[in-house]
């Protein structure tokens, strides 16, 4: 009953100015959201504000579908409906680190996400250190047993993200590779550039099937450095941990989605998404707020226009935690067929490339919005475009085309699933710009009639 009481107080107070606002007739609506646009900030500083981080499985996430659902159908888009599913849901406890000796301090730690417990008195082992995950990986069989694997790198900041593959299987695999060789814990250097903070940065990580998880936290990089700096000086190091997450079994999420729809039912929809959960260090703005303003505003700075096609929004539900909102759209969705997809989940920072996967016969479509994209300032990349994780499960079963505009992430991992993931990140300016780019493609993309599939799934 509690629970029904407070998403109803949230949906009354949601979304009270809904700020959407047309571009004037006759004017090029991605010109117009370039200095106008009004909607992407308003999802942003409404769901951060309003409903605050937003873990999948949790009462938060729920606020948030109510928030989104109510938004939406003010702001008129048709078929605002919520799609549910179930999914195992983790927490977080206490999460502290200290080192006991040669150099008594504390440590500044997330728990990643699936992380073991210490259970509540904690645990207390001498550190293992390896440079990179390779070291951990080359390590023998059992040679960690009583022990904690600590694993360094040096992430560096990338436009494109690309240091993300090259660290983030510290993460990713770092805890299952530790745990299959004994260890009883394992910490590692936060998958993340900024080295002015000393934030944690948590994020999700997997064990395997028969793997008992062990206890699996991030230090903040400053302390990583210190922690390497003890190390280097060849006494051992013993550190002690205290983290207790809890597995609280299976919890309902759901996708939000909503359409703008196209004048020609024969011709199939182009999805476009970006994921309502967030971590539970900040407020989520940058990951992926931003991202549901985004394609929302876009959406809506078209709505004046014509469209042969209809323009599906996909508010994915859980993104962070293992991508089951993306499953679950593909499994809802399978028997309807799609032509093109879309994510925007990559900060506010401006677009700087636009990258296509697209049929050989819609060369001239991609010709035309690389013209209309050239004044924002974004050049035409050589790279084949691959979609998002919240669109990765309905492009690989329908083999569908794909449209990515490519974010500058220069400053995107020194956020990234840290505290600092709030609404003062944004830049107004550069979120624009980000609407703006999406709404030429959309104009583009809605009333192309020619075909889309890329042909049967390879």
């Amino acid at each position: 009953m509690m629970k029904r009481l407070l998403l109803a107080a949230a949906a009354s107070t949601i979304a009270a100015s809904t700020a959407i606002a047309n571009p004037p007739a006759g004017s090029d609506p991605a010109m117009w959201a370039l200095e106008n646009d009004p909607v992407a900030w308003e999802i942003t500083e409404g769901l951060t504000t309003e409903v605050g981080a937003r873990q999948a499985g949790t009462e938060a996430e729920a606020r948030g579908r109510a928030w989104a659902l109510n938004y939406l159908r003010k702001a008129g888009f048709a078929n605002v409906r919520e799609e549910p599913f179930d999914m195992p849901t983790w927490v977080r406890g206490e999460e502290r680190a200290w080192v006991v000796s040669p150099f008594p301090q504390k440590f500044a730690i997330a728990a990643l996400g699936n992380s073991g417990s210490t259970g509540p008195n904690g645990l207390e082992a001498e550190v293992v250190y390896f440079p990179t995950i390779d070291d951990l990986r080359t390590a023998p069989d059992g040679s960690l047993a009583g022990k904690i694997a600590f694993v360094s790198h040096s992430m560096r900041p990338t436009q494109d993200g690309s240091s993300y593959g090259a660290f983030g299987p510290a993460r990713f695999s770092g805890p299952n590779i530790a745990a299959k060789k004994g260890a009883a814990a394992i910490v590692i250097r936060s998958i993340g550039t900024d080295r002015a903070h000393r934030n944690p940065h948590t994020g999700n990580t997997n064990f395997e099937a028969g793997v008992t998880p062990i206890p699996a936290g991030a230090l903040s990089i400053p302390d990583a450095d210190n922690l390497v700096r003890m190390v280097e000086r060849g006494k051992p190091v013993k550190l002690r941990l205290l983290l207790t997450p809890q597995n609280i079994g299976i919890q309902k999420s759901g996708n939000v989605v909503a359409e703008l729809p196209g004048s020609n039912p024969a011709l199939p929809p182009i999805v476009i998404a970006c994921h309502l959960d967030s971590w539970d260090l900040g407020t989520g703005a940058i990951d992926d707020a931003a991202g549901c303003g985004i394609i929302t505003a876009a959406a809506s700075a078209i709505k004046g226009m014509k469209r042969q096609r209809t323009i599906r929004l996909l508010w994915a539900g859980a993104e962070e935690v293992g991508i089951w909102g993306g499953k679950a759209y593909a499994e809802a969705n399978k028997a309807v067929p799609h032509a093109l997809a879309m994510e925007s989940d990559f900060g506010a920072d401006r677009v700087w490339r636009v990258d296509f996967k697209l049929p050989e016969t819609a060369k001239a479509l991609s010709d035309r919005i690389a013209a209309r994209l050239a004044p924002l300032g974004i050049s035409r990349g050589r790279d084949q475009a691959s979609g998002g994780a919240d669109v990765g499960a309905i492009i690989a079963a329908q083999n569908l085309a794909i449209i990515d505009l490519q974010q500058d992430g220069s400053r995107y991992f020194d956020l990234h699933h840290t505290p600092d993931d709030t609404l003062s990140m944004i830049d107004k300016v550069q979120l624009r710009q980000n609407v703006a780019a999406w709404t030429a493609v959309l104009a583009e993309v809605a009333n192309y009639e020619g075909e889309l599939a890329l042909g049967t799934k390879p």
